[in-house]
């Protein structure tokens, strides 16, 4: 059973966030502050964090940086009354995996966390086999049926996340930020010329396919045989 820890300042959101979790079939840990949180840490194998921004002491994103710059590497989502896009963007800058605002969506915020957990399973094993299809993370290589090609970073990236969420629809600015960062000045053009790579890389692959969705972004489609 996967183990999630909230911390929020809030008791009466540590409450309902456990309820939650728990009929999702997680198991919830709460802490008040980010000392507390270091202290579930140090004790309990945490597989994700829920975490809010405002909090006496360290607040999120200086206890979310604290986290990267000491390799914790659980994946983290923050959970914030903060709307402004540029707390959103302060939250991905100090390292958080993905932002939500208050009040939150239960179903929403269960789908998010299985795919951050999902997320998580696939880059620590660095390896993503779909079909006869086999990518590596550190060699940055795509192997099919014994034959191995080597890709440049950004588009092995963009090929690696679209792979790991099959038939998921990704808009360019979703793309862009994921693989280029959210500070990146690259343009959603990029993201365009990259995927039509990509697309002339594996044309003749039969184990998967990009498509456009038109006036929303790209999806990788997967046979259900293969997943």
């Amino acid at each position: 059973m996967f183990q999630i820890l909230i911390v929020d300042d809030d008791k009466n959101v540590r409450r309902y966030l456990g309820a939650v979790l728990a009929e999702a079939g997680y198991s919830p840990h709460t802490a008040a502050s980010a000392r507390e949180a270091l202290e579930k840490l140090e004790t309990i194998s945490i597989d994700l964090m829920i975490l809010d921004i405002m909090m006496p002491g360290m607040d999120g994103y200086e206890f979310t940086k604290l986290l990267r710059d000491c390799h914790y590497d659980l994946p983290i989502l923050m959970l914030s009354a903060k709307q402004l896009p540029d707390h959103i963007k302060y939250g991905f800058l100090a390292g958080t995996d993905d932002y939500m605002t208050k009040p939150v969506d239960e179903e929403e915020l269960v789908l998010r966390i299985r795919a951050l957990l999902r997320r998580a399973r696939i880059s620590a094993e660095r390896r993503l086999v779909i079909g006869d299809t086999d990518l590596n993370y550190d060699s940055l290589t795509v192997k099919y049926k014994g034959v191995s090609q080597i890709l440049p970073q950004k588009e092995f990236q963009l090929l690696y996340q679209l792979l790991s969420y099959p038939n998921k629809i990704f808009t360019r600015l979703q793309l862009l930020e994921e693989i280029w960062g959210p500070a990146s000045d690259s343009m959603e053009a990029t993201v365009s010329v990259h995927i039509n790579r990509l697309r002339k890389r594996f044309e003749q692959n039969p184990d998967f396919e990009i498509i456009t969705i038109r006036g929303l972004g790209y999806k990788a489609q997967i046979l259900e045989e293969t997943l």
